[in-house]
């Protein structure tokens, strides 16, 4: 039971910090609303086994992660899924889910203590951009609004 309450203390923290960036971002909806998939049990029970079970990744976890993933469009790849040769087209993301996606970044730096500014998340970004497929209007977008609120 003990991880089940770790793991709702993060998904709150995450939550918190998503919305106060959504509040930033002026999208304070999308933040109330954010992940609440994560509270299925089909994504609850597999979570909290791999974060603060075994560690290790399995199909029950593979599995969640990719209902997280087509269940909610702030991620990127909600919004580039492969084709039936594994080849990924990436669509325009709507403004308003690309900022819910920038949050989400936010959000998760700082649950989980890996970012205390605006700054450290343009430089995840800098550091993981080739491994997210965007279109280019939407890539185009999210490092102005990056850059635009570092600067703020």
């Amino acid at each position: 039971m003990h991880k089940h309450f770790k793991y709702l203390g993060y998904i709150l923290r995450h939550k918190w910090f998503v919305f106060l960036a959504c509040c930033k971002l002026g999208i304070p909806l999308r933040g109330i609303t954010h992940d609440l998939s994560k509270f299925r049990p089909s994504e609850w029970f597999p979570y909290v086994n791999f974060f603060y079970g075994d560690k290790k990744k399995n199909k029950a976890f593979d599995k969640a992660w990719f209902l997280h993933q087509t269940r909610n469009k702030h991620h990127w790849e909600y919004w580039c899924p492969p084709d039936e040769n594994g080849v990924r087209t990436p669509q325009k993301i709507p403004q308003n889910i690309a900022l819910e996606m920038i949050a989400d970044w936010f959000g998760a730096g700082k649950a989980q203590g890996t970012a205390k500014t605006w700054y450290d998340i343009w430089l995840w970004y800098e550091a993981n951009k080739m491994k997210i497929f965007l279109h280019p209007y939407t890539r185009k977008e999210v490092m102005s609004r990056l850059l635009s609120i570092w600067i703020d």
